[in-house]
């Protein structure tokens, strides 16, 4: 039975400021998007990447990843449209929106079905293969719904509408949420058709599956699966890659 990971890349990017989307944004010389495919691939879990991109760049994006397992889709108007995209596609064959992306010689076939399915944001080019292998290995032991995290390691507090501080959070039981989430195809599916009947969209696709009650489990996270979200982590990211030569920052 086959893993595949969707990687939703069809995010404007307006917070990094770089005036392209995001996912096609270099580092270290190398769009995150192709940092983040190769680290999936990289693991040896992840048989097929299927990537949701901006409509208009679906054609530069399949020129970026040459050679390499990967289907892309027209994505949608948010992440969660997006990632609906890219699970249709994995259902029916093909693009829901009538764009056929895919490379037939290597692209998911009608009729496949894939024992894992990961969810992994384009944004997060530094994560360690060893993080993807622990979350399909976390799933493929019985666990549907399972994401990375972290531990909080700041003062957390409640504020009002007008900025009072209403309460300090007990940290200790919070946790920063990071990619790749993975799941068995049946709940992400059955969770993302939820959300859309009721138009409900979530910042993680494991907030979809919670609101249809399934339980998720955890698995440990890494620093290094930051989210590139504004330029000061574009910065930190650059630095990372060429203090550490481009290569051992991803393990």
């Amino acid at each position: 039975m086959s893993v595949v990971a969707v990687v939703p890349a069809a995010g404007s990017g307006q917070r990094l400021g770089a005036g392209e989307p995001k996912a096609f944004v270099t580092v270290g010389g190398t769009p995150m998007l192709v940092r983040a495919v190769d680290g999936l691939l990289r693991s040896g879990a992840v048989d097929h990447v299927v990537v949701a991109a901006p409509a208009e760049l679906v054609e530069s994006a399949r020129r970026l990843l040459p050679g390499r397992p990967v289907t892309v889709v027209a994505g949608g108007a948010d992440r969660t449209a997006s990632v609906l995209c890219a699970l249709g596609a994995l259902h029916d064959g093909g693009d829901p929106n009538g764009v056929h992306t895919g490379d037939e010689r290597s692209g998911t076939r009608r009729g496949d079905a894939p024992e894992v399915v990961l969810v992994h944001d384009a944004a997060r080019p530094l994560t360690p293969p060893a993080l993807v292998a622990a979350v399909v290995a976390a799933v493929r032991a019985g666990h549907r719904a399972v994401v990375p995290v972290l531990p909080v390691a700041d003062t957390v507090k409640r504020v009002d509408a007008v900025g009072r501080v209403v309460e300090t959070v007990d940290r200790t039981v919070l946790r920063a949420v990071q990619t790749p989430q993975g799941f068995t195809p049946e709940l992400l599916l059955r969770a993302h058709r939820a959300a859309a009947a009721r138009g409900a969209a979530a910042t993680d696709d494991a907030g979809l599956v919670e609101a249809i009650g399934e339980p998720v489990h955890t698995v440990p996270g890494d620093a290094t699966a930051f989210k590139i979200t504004t330029a000061w982590d574009h910065r930190i990211a650059e630095n990372l890659l060429q203090d550490n030569d481009n290569t051992s920052i991803v393990r």
